[in-house]
């Protein structure tokens, strides 16, 4: 939407007392990558952040507002790393409608400039995610309960919907929190041929076949596997393999692991553990599954809504032959609501979003054990809810 105000400068909160960032840092040795940070906009974030990444140190330094543009809950970059894409999960200008919204990346400074919006095709666009082509985004849509294929331009921008599956029943196993269809993440096979896509309302992962010349989903056969009741499976992830595919459920606060049939496209249930230790007498939801880039150790986030400020990440080990995993720790996220966490590029840290403590915090990990041990670094963000890293040219 070309009235959309946004920014192409480092724009800094500058009067939010505990939200404040801190000033913009012209050091040469701040970072091999940039770490994007998507946010909520509820309160005093303004859109998309950014900071320079040291992957030696795991230093984090600010480059500040990139992009101001209304809750980007989620992010995705480009394979060519010139253009990020946002889901716009929750508006507060009507005239705005729901949207994807494109970016243009400064390659040099990381800043964004907008390229276009598209309609998500759904209410509360949760999560996107690019096929390994490049071609096309994948929005999964929370309230709307259906998932989107949007191509991507030339120039970068999206075009309008090329497939749309409009999930249909319900409610699930706990009717409050799941009155009907709601897709809340969506992984893609390593080789790109199949989507899976978890429908938080009805406790059912949706298996699609994906065509990336064509750019449609097409449900498999057979078009679900359905979990237990109120498991409310949230996000997902593929083991670098293939052959395996880990999925959070939010509210049984469990990780279940599927054995994932790579010619045809479905899976078998292998293993279902908790994401909480086993002191913790609280209630937790998960929400994010990380792999590292060996395939030996998982991680997951664990959000305490109990407020008993056990604020964890999950670490198990896998098994290299059966994929199944092992708990190794719990460690405290050091902040409240780690919403996301991600691994470095080169896997040496591990980086949680805490939403509900508007701070960033770094740990680095052992790569014999998988263990984490903090660093001590935490960098004021407001509301964090993702964090994409992308390759950084040296800081001028």
């Amino acid at each position: 939407m070309r009235g959309l105000p946004y920014i192409a400068s480092a724009v800094l909160l500058g009067s939010l007392s505990l939200h404040r960032m801190p000033a913009a840092s012209n050091d040469s040795a701040g970072g091999d990558y940039f770490v994007y940070i998507g946010t909520y906009t509820r309160n005093t974030s303004k859109g998309v952040y950014a900071f320079r990444f040291n992957s030696s140190t795991g230093k984090l330094t600010p480059v500040g507002l990139v992009a101001e543009i209304p809750s980007p809950s989620f992010l995705a970059v480009h394979p060519n790393g010139r253009f990020l894409y946002t889901s716009n999960e929750r508006e507060y200008n009507e005239q705005m409608g729901i949207k994807v919204s494109s970016f243009a990346i400064d390659p040099e400074t990381g800043r964004l400039t907008l390229l276009n919006r598209v309609d998500s095709h759904g209410d509360g666009p949760a999560h996107v995610v690019i096929d390994k082509t490049g071609k096309s985004v994948i929005v999964a849509n929370m309230r709307g309960g259906s998932v989107a294929v949007l191509p991507i331009q030339a120039d970068g921008s999206l075009g309008g919907a090329t497939s749309v599956d409009v999930h249909h029943g319900g409610p699930g196993g706990d009717p409050e929190r799941q009155p009907g269809p709601r897709a809340h993440g969506t992984a893609l096979s390593p080789d790109n041929r199949f989507a899976v896509v978890t429908e938080h309302g009805m406790d059912q992962l949706r298996l699609y076949r994906f065509d990336a010349a064509k750019g449609t989903l097409t449900p498999n056969s057979p078009a679900f596997f359905q979990e237990s009741p109120a498991n409310a499976p949230w996000h997902l992830t593929f083991h670098p393999s293939g052959k395996t595919v880990y999925v959070v459920n939010e509210l049984s606060a469990s990780l279940s692991v599927y054995a994932f049939d790579k010619t045809n496209g479905t899976v078998r249930e292998l293993q279902t553990v908790s994401t909480v230790s086993p002191d913790f007498t609280g209630k937790s939801n998960p929400a994010e599954p990380r792999v590292d880039r060996a395939g030996k150790f998982l991680y997951v986030s664990n959000r305490d809504v109990s407020n008993k400020g056990q604020d964890n990440i999950a670490v198990y080990s896998i098994d290299s032959g059966s994929g199944q995993v092992t708990p190794v720790e719990f460690v405290p996220s050091r902040g409240k609501t780690p919403r996301n966490i991600a691994l470095d590029p080169k896997g040496a840290f591990l980086l949680a979003a805490n939403q509900d403590s508007n701070n960033l915090t770094v740990f680095r990990i052992d790569a014999k054990t998988g263990r984490l041990t903090p660093t001590g670094q935490a960098v004021d963000v407001p509301e964090p809810t993702c964090i994409a890293f992308l390759a950084a040219k040296p800081a001028r």
